[in-house]
């Protein structure tokens, strides 16, 4: 389990082929590698990736092909730069959101524009997950816990603060960039509840009449 805020900005150092999936080799000087463990889990532009080789510089995890087929690590290049967060541990202040590291979809960054000092984004999300948006709902891109100013027809808005800008790797996107979108918790267990596959007291109505919907 993650909290959607980025620790430290990595590199990728080395991409390479390993048994018919992919080991990527992580650096950077963020964080102290040498006090985690193997098989901690590490989230990589919000995938949920598993150390397995620590160093005084960074960490390899190992990258299933389903994996890359699934998420925008697929994009990844040698000298990309990722967003970077060890899992949540008993204790940790939580400053975000509750985040699995299980990518539900790839959006595309549609426009960029100035707005003040921050930056807004239009992200375009796949028809199926749209309807886990809400104005004011939290969602995570790359790994980025963030708030929904506003839902259209094709995705979302949001706003990115200068200090988010400087410490995560949305500085550097561009139109068209590719990224990894998880979809909120809750969202997805309201809909469980409402979908009427099981007797609930929970109902559209009573989510209207108590102010959550």
């Amino acid at each position: 389990m993650f909290t959607g805020i980025i620790k430290a900005v990595g590199t990728i150092d080395k991409i390479e082929p390993s048994e018919g999936d992919l080991r990527l080799s992580v650096r950077s000087d963020g964080l102290p590698w040498l006090d985690f463990n193997v098989g901690d889990s590490i989230s990589v532009n919000g995938v949920c990736l598993t150390a397995v080789r620590l160093s005084s510089s960074g960490f390899l995890a190992d990258v299933s092909v389903e994996t890359m087929n699934v998420t925008a690590l697929s994009d990844l290049k040698q000298g990309n730069r990722v967003n970077l967060e060890p899992a949540l541990a008993v204790g940790d202040r939580l400053g975000g959101h509750f985040v699995s590291g299980h990518v539900d979809c790839v959006g595309i960054v549609k426009s960029r524009d100035g707005n003040a000092r921050s930056v807004k984004l239009e992200i375009e999300i796949p028809q199926d997950f749209r309807r886990y948006m809400a104005r004011k709902g939290s969602v995570c891109i790359d790994g980025v816990s963030l708030t929904i100013n506003e839902v259209s027809a094709s995705g979302i808005e949001v706003n990115i603060i200068p200090h988010t800008a400087d410490v995560t790797i949305i500085g550097d996107y561009r139109t068209g960039s590719n990224v990894n979108i998880e979809v909120d918790l809750l969202s997805r267990y309201l809909e469980r509840l409402l979908s009427g596959e099981h007797e609930s007291a929970i109902s559209l109505e009573f989510m209207k009449t108590h102010g959550f919907a």
